[in-house]
């Protein structure tokens, strides 16, 4: 994690990062897996009945700066989320979403990615 204090691109200090507080067990969360590289918790406000959100611990604000840094973590993240489907049982499938900036609907600049499931998710995006 970048020193505290660093700034990222979307001009909000690491140290004010919710996820990086999270990260840090500064803040409250459920988790349900964890490696050395990445955590994953419960979103606070779910977007299906399983909504779990998947982060590097690195402070990275988003896929593609993630990508750009360090590939070898993007895919730690990918299998972090792999290993988050098959613990909450989404045998039936999941629904996997990074979104990358506003347009997109990203709300909290650090990389994440939400697994979606259990239940029926319906269309992709709106059209």
């Amino acid at each position: 994690m970048p020193t505290e204090g660093a700034w990222h691109d979307r001009g909000v200090a690491v140290s004010d990062c919710v996820f990086c507080k999270i990260v840090a067990r500064e803040l409250p969360s459920t988790v349900v897996h964890e490696t050395p590289t990445t955590l994953a918790f419960r979103d606070i406000a779910p977007n299906a009945p399983v909504d779990v959100l998947v982060v590097p611990k690195a402070h990275h604000p988003d896929l593609a700066a993630l990508v750009a840094a360090d590939p070898s973590l993007a895919g730690q993240v990918l299998a972090a989320v792999a290993a988050v489907a098959g613990s909450e049982g989404l045998a039936d499938g999941y629904r996997t979403v990074f979104n990358t900036g506003r347009h997109a609907g990203q709300e909290v600049f650090h990389v994440h990615a939400h697994v979606l499931g259990g239940a029926p998710l319906g269309p992709m995006a709106a059209r």
